[in-house]
């Protein structure tokens, strides 16, 4: 499973850095051709994504890894680590377009201030944008709750925040070209509230996976069942489960007949344990201890 996730990270972060790097280099050109600086910067915003889609695929390489004598659990937290860095790249990403937006919006009400119309090129540019990005936001976004990647997901919301940097710059270019440049101001910094809003989510999500929390409720309960159900176990005792990175890692006790020889006993908690591992492929680890009745 672990090198199926790998993968599948893999191939999606390829996919973000060729779409990156073409749908930058495509949307400077009509900006220089077009006379239009908000599609010029939402050019250098598309650029900046290929370094976040980096940072996802060292993120997921290094929680691949193999568990070793310094790290007998694995390295799996060091992906939440990545889904970190990138959740602080959103939050900068956020307060540069607030920034931009407030000088925009001073410049525009300075006298004397002049501005050059920008071309209808750069219209077509900004919707070819949002389509692209928003597609990738949901490219990206399908393969990050199918792995369950927080890195992923929250390379995911770089999209959407390019696309929405687009959202800005259309309405910023129409507006500039009907006289009202003011119109990208606001909506730049309604964007900025909504990818802030993202990085928050994004950076609890990660710090929630680090701290040893439980699973789910449905999870959990969903694993009892599975326990319970096996042949010779008479009830639960203790349950923990912890999830760590995004895997689980769970401790069980169980009550079985005390009248069991210690063979029997054995027998019956590693057909609990190869059970549970089998019908949950993100539990990475359980502890089964038998308690007789």
């Amino acid at each position: 499973m672990q090198n199926q996730t790998e993968q599948i990270a893999m191939k999606v972060s390829s996919v973000s850095i060729v779409g990156n790097l073409i749908l930058s280099l495509f949307k400077l050109f009509v900006g220089i051709l077009a006379h239009s600086s908000a599609m010029v910067s939402d050019a250098f915003h598309s650029a900046s994504d290929v370094f976040s889609s980096v940072i996802v695929i060292i993120g997921v390489k290094l929680s691949a890894k193999q568990s070793d004598k310094g790290h007998p659990y694995g390295h799996e937290r060091l992906e939440c680590v990545a889904a970190i860095v990138l959740a602080v790249i959103l939050l900068i990403t956020g307060c540069f377009i607030g920034r931009d937006a407030l000088e925009q919006m001073t410049h525009v009400h300075t006298a004397g201030f002049e501005f050059v119309i920008p071309g209808k090129l750069a219209l077509v540019a900004a919707i070819v944008s949002i389509l692209v990005k928003e597609a990738m936001y949901w490219y990206t976004r399908h393969y990050a709750r199918l792995i369950d990647s927080g890195a992923l997901m929250a390379d995911a919301w770089h999209h959407r925040s390019d696309a929405l940097s687009s959202v800005g710059a259309l309405i910023g270019i129409a507006g500039a070209r009907q006289g009202y440049p003011i119109l990208e101001s606001v909506a730049s910094l309604i964007i900025c509230l909504l990818i802030l809003k993202a990085a928050y989510e994004i950076f609890a999500d990660a710090v929630h996976k680090m701290v040893d929390h439980s699973c789910d409720p449905e999870t959990e309960q969903a694993i009892r069942d599975c326990v319970l159900a096996q042949e010779e176990v008479l009830g639960i005792d203790v349950f923990r489960t912890r999830v760590f990175g995004n895997r689980i890692y769970a401790d069980i006790e169980i009550s079985i007949d005390g009248t069991k020889t210690l063979f029997e006993s054995h027998a019956i908690a590693e057909q609990v344990h190869y059970v549970v591992e089998q019908t949950f492929p993100k539990l990475k680890h359980i502890m089964i201890h038998v308690n007789p009745v």
